[in-house]
């Protein structure tokens, strides 16, 4: 007996579905079914993964397209795609359902399945009286293309079901056939599926019995059980439908819209055309002979491919950009083209990077060109509209991002489920530290209070970790774009996002790239933002206009790169990290290459797969560089043996294992996803035998293979790396000869980048720098570059009084005398109300009229001011002596309405009151010797613990000096974990460890202050 599974949803019908798309597919593949139909509700989302796992692991079963829908809550219908043209009807109707709803809804309409000319609809009565009026009017619309579906859930009503519905199919002329209704991959799920439904309905599992499924009937179940609850025509029906239903994704074609190219020309003599203009504008003294040879070849290899559409969109969208004076950079193997440099997409000139790339777009592998482009993150808002207006709603839309369970909402969602207090779950959440690789969440909270042995306990532990990846809903991505030359919604469905004026499509970025469907990325960069509004200063005060490819056509800066090797890194790009600083002083980058070397060396593939011990002993002449074969030497030699990019990898297995392009291409999403699947470890035999009957030593083999693990999803591009090192080099350049337009640019374009607006200033000061505070009478909203008589300054904006908006303080600009104001109550008789008075106030940004924040707020207390026969009387009339703030109660203020004080150093006033004992200040750790015992005290700037880390954790504790590298081992974290977890203020006792000129305290003993400071709302960046 044969069978086809025509209903069945995945967990992409949010908390309902208890199974993967893949496992879905898999275990149909084991039961031996004909086909399976993803049908999730108004939702195609999780096909892409089905389809993918069918290709990947060779199955037989074969996919069936379709969607679930009710409509007016009364008629549920399936819609199955038997070619093409159904398909595209059916993303059409999931469209416009989602479209006239707000996000995660859908409303279909009765014209919806009227106009159905192509899908085939299964219609599955609900056993209610309107049942006969649904199924006369489907039958009037769908003749021929309409069968009735029976599921058999085994209820307590099953009988009377199964008459109600051969009556209707009868009364109809209707015909029938087996369908499952599948929610599970198998009945283990169904406690799962329990857990989901209490979710979704805000309850817990015991007080929704009268909403849960009674048995596991909803999983896929045997053929042979299935024929002994069906028909076998009923059986055989569902195989017919099937045999009718021959789409696959693997017809979807993408094509890219026409409208850029100008009447007579074809999309290539266009771009030709272009690259030439580009070519003038790029190298005005002259195309060397090199560059026209490979621009040339790129060129060839472009219309070869057939991707002149995609280098003409992005030159389109990089050039509203540039009309708009919004900065961008392109990134990427194909946006680090010579092409490209003269498209304007990058500012990466070719003569610099010439040694890194042989190839451009990846022929051998079949990849399409890989191209994100950066904007500036508070202007990326206007590129992506240009894009809305230009090419409509139909027809561009954002991939989506797919929301899953992870540990704190899993604890959260399923805790709730099953009863547990919810005081009780942010107690488990708040005192787990994921972070311990010895000692599991499980173990921990076990610690914490749950009973293992117990149901709920069990229970517990299992659905969490069942729920974790699980899709919770679908978001936008962050700025991938799918562009097409016809209506988008007959590709892929288009739902609204939750913010307004954004639509996404149903698929995220591996679901595009499974597919072989081009996007184009518009991505969002605040260091791009900085260096903009850097650039504006620098010409406001100095009168020099500076561009990236300006600074980087300068060549190297030995100041600039001075200045990086001692890590004086604080705010520049991609190089300001704890471990990065780390590496700095070891690498010394000197060079721009240096430069891409150093930002992809400090990811956790190269470590993971020990590289970078290796890099620096062969860089510093301690180890002899060899290779085995000229082909490896021709991929590794420019960084001295040793794969550190993702790229020389790839190209690695091919070059000594023998791997084809496609193989090539499955290894590297297999090193994208190993971490979730594990499908790394079955390319092992290939590679090694491979290397082996090359005439390779296993030991190097066997070295690659574990190289490839450790890159696992984490291996950095060269091209990235190659572009980030533009910006890291532009944003070092501009600290070094511009320090006061750095700082006030980084501060205006907070949030970003990995330190506070408060580290930033502390890094200012030490730097030499004035800083001025927030003012009524001087500031301006943003942070300012200002001339005084001792020289430049930064004075404070409003921007940074917490809670202020951008509209009170324009209001309180506009109103401001030209001589400034004298008393707190004109704030009042300008219109500012009570709330942004106070919060000036705190911020002690009142302090030239009033002297302190507690006499603002007496001041503004009186209301003789607030009537208008008062509105003249002067300070002296009204004024009352009121005692001003103490030293800990002014810093507690400034941190707690700015997050950062101007006053002193929360370190300062401790040591002062004589609170913290003995302890080195990070200025003078340089005098004390390689493993001396040392006590240090500091605000937790940051808590690192990256992956590569074996357990270990980083802390940024920064003092008044400047800031001190601790490292927290496992054991010591785990024994003093509140300490570890928590503290704003902490003492470390420990030992000081020096290689060459990196210095960090190993610390022994963790020692909380923060209530010697109680109140202190400070900020760290914890495990970022």
């Amino acid at each position: 007996m044969a069978y086809a599974e025509l209903f069945c949803q995945s967990n992409f019908s949010f908390l309902t579905g208890a199974s993967h798309a893949e496992e879905l597919i898999l275990q149909a593949d084991f039961l031996r079914y004909r086909s399976l139909a993803i049908t999730d509700e108004c939702s195609v989302a999780g096909v892409v993964r089905a389809h993918t796992a069918i290709k990947s692991h060779q199955l037989g079963v074969k996919l069936i397209i379709g969607s679930m829908f009710w409509l007016n809550k009364e008629c549920q219908v399936v819609l199955l795609c038997p070619n093409r043209q159904a398909y595209a009807e059916l993303c059409r109707i999931i469209t416009n359902a989602r479209r006239r709803s707000d996000k995660g809804e859908y409303q279909l309409s009765e014209w919806d399945l009227m106009s159905i000319r192509h899908c085939l609809l299964l219609w599955l009565p609900t056993q209610q009286t309107y049942d006969q009026k649904w199924g006369r009017w489907l039958a009037q619309h769908h003749d021929g293309r309409l069968w009735l579906g029976i599921q058999r859930h085994l209820g307590s009503d099953d009988h009377t079901y199964l008459a109600h519905c051969q009556q209707l199919a009868a009364e109809l002329q209707l015909p029938i056939t087996a369908c499952g209704g599948v929610l599970m991959h198998t009945a283990t799920r169904l406690p799962l599926q329990h857990t989901l439904t209490a979710i979704k309905h805000g309850g817990s599992v015991n007080a929704l019995s009268g909403h849960l499924l009674v048995n596991t009937e909803r999983s896929l179940r045997s053929i042979d059980k299935l024929s002994k609850l069906f028909k076998p025509q009923w059986l055989q029906e569902s195989v017919h439908i099937a045999q009718r239903c021959t789409f696959s994704l693997s017809e979807l074609r993408y094509e890219y819209p026409s409208e850029l190219i100008p009447n007579g020309e074809t999309p290539m003599s266009h771009l030709r055309k272009l690259v030439d203009y580009g070519t003038q504008l790029r190298f005005p003294q002259g195309v060397p002979v090199d560059i026209e040879e490979t621009i040339e070849k790129e060129l060839s290899l472009i219309e070869e491919l057939n991707y002149p559409f995609y280098f003409l969109t992005i030159h389109d969208i990089v050039m509203f950009a540039k009309r708009s004076g919004i900065l961008y950079q392109g990134r990427g193997s194909a946006a680090n083209s010579v092409v490209c440099y003269c498209l304007e997409i990058t500012s990466v000139d070719p003569r610099q990077i010439s040694v890194l790339f042989e190839r451009f777009i990846s022929k051998e592998r079949d990849e399409p060109p890989d191209i994100d482009v950066d904007f500036e993150h508070q202007r990326r808002e206007e590129v992506i509209q240009y894009i809305y207006q230009k090419y409509g709603r139909e027809r561009a839309a954002l991939a989506a991002t797919v929301i899953s369970y992870r540990f704190k909402s899993a604890v959260r969602d399923v805790g709730k489920a099953l009863g547990i207090e919810e005081s009780q779950l942010d107690y488990f959440i708040k005192n787990i530290n994921r972070r311990d690789r010895a000692q599991g969440w499980q173990a921990q909270i076990v610690q914490l209070g749950i009973e293992p042995n117990s149901l709920k306990g069990e229970q517990f532990i299992q659905l969490v970790n069942a729920i974790i990846g699980f899709p919770r809903h679908l978001s936008q991505h962050v700025g991938g774009f799918v562009i097409s030359s016809g209506p988008l919604y007959e590709l892929v469905p288009i739902e609204n996002a939750s913010m307004a004026e954004r639509t996404v499509i149903q698929w995220d970025k591996d679901d595009l790239e499974s597919l072989a469907l081009l996007k184009v990325d518009v991505l969002a960069l605040g260091m791009l933002s900085a260096i903009r509004k850097c650039f504006q200063l620098v010409e406001r005060f100095h009168g020099e206009r500076l561009s990236i490819a300006e600074i980087t056509r300068r060549q190297d800066d030995a100041n600039v790169y001075s200045m990086i090797q001692r890590a004086d890194t604080v705010g520049v790009f991609q190089i300001e990290s704890r471990a990065q600083m780390s590496m700095l002083p070891r690498l010394k980058p000197a060079s721009y290459y240096d430069l891409v070397i150093q930002i992809a060396i400090v990811r956790p593939g190269p470590i993971q797969g020990d590289m970078v011990h290796p890099f620096l002993k062969r860089r510093n002449g301690e180890e002899d560089i060899s290779y085995p074969s000229d082909e490896v030497k021709q991929v590794l030699e420019r960084t001295m043996g040793v794969p550190i990019f993702q790229e020389q990898v790839i190209k690695l297995a091919m070059v000594a294992a023998g791997f084809s392009g496609g193989e090539a291409d499955q290894l590297r999403r297999a090193m994208a996803a190993w971490k979730k699947n594990g499908d790394l470890v079955k390319f092992r035999t290939k590679l090694v035998e491979g290397m082996l009957s090359r005439g390779y030593e296993e030991e190097f083999a066997q070295r690659i293979f574990d190289q490839i693990l450790g890159f696992g999803e984490y291996g950095f591009p060269e091209s990235h790396s190659a572009s980030f090192a533009v910006l890291a080099y532009c944003s070092a350049w501009l600290k070094f000869y511009y320090p006061e337009a750095f700082y006030t640019s980084l501060l205006n374009s907070l949030p970003m980048g990995f330190y506070s607006a408060s580290q930033l200033i502390q890094d200012a000061k030490r730097h030499g720098l004035t800083i001025l505070p927030v003012c009524v009478n001087h500031s301006d909203f943003d942070h300012q570059v200002i001339s005084t008589p001792n020289g430049v300054a930064i004075r404070l904006g409003f921007r940074q009084v917490k809670g202020l908006s951008q509209d009170s303080a324009e209001r309180l600009i506009r109103a401001r005398p030209i001589q400034g104001f004298h008393h707190p109550t004109q704030l009042k008789q300008i219109g500012l109300n009570r709330r942004d008075i106070e919060l000036l106030a705190s911020a002690n940004a009142l302090q030239t009229v009033a002297n302190n924040r507690y006499q603002t707020r007496w001041a503004m207390m009186d209301s003789l001011s607030d009537l208008p026969l008062f509105h003249n009387l002067t300070e002296a009339d009204i004024a009352t002596p009121v005692n001003a703030p103490s030293e800990v109660q002014t810093l507690l203020e400034d941190y707690a309405s700015m997050g950062l004080s101007l006053t002193q150093h929360p370190i300062t006033l401790l040591a002062n009151a004589g609170v913290l004992g003995r302890f080195t200040r990070m200025t003078q750790l340089k005098d004390k010797p390689h493993q001396s015992l040392v006590t240090v005290v500091g605000v937790v700037t940051g808590r690192q613990s990256p992956g590569t880390a074996a357990g270990v954790t980083f802390f940024t504790l920064e003092d008044d000096t400047g800031n001190i590298n601790v490292v927290v081992w496992q054991a010591t974290a785990r024994a003093q974990q509140k300490a570890y977890l928590t503290a704003k203020i902490l003492r470390v006792k420990g030992i000081l460890e020096r290689e060459g000129e990196v210095t960090h305290v190993i610390a022994g003993r963790l020692e909380d202050l923060t209530d010697s400071l109680h109140g202190l709302q400070s900020k760290s960046r914890d495990f970022h």
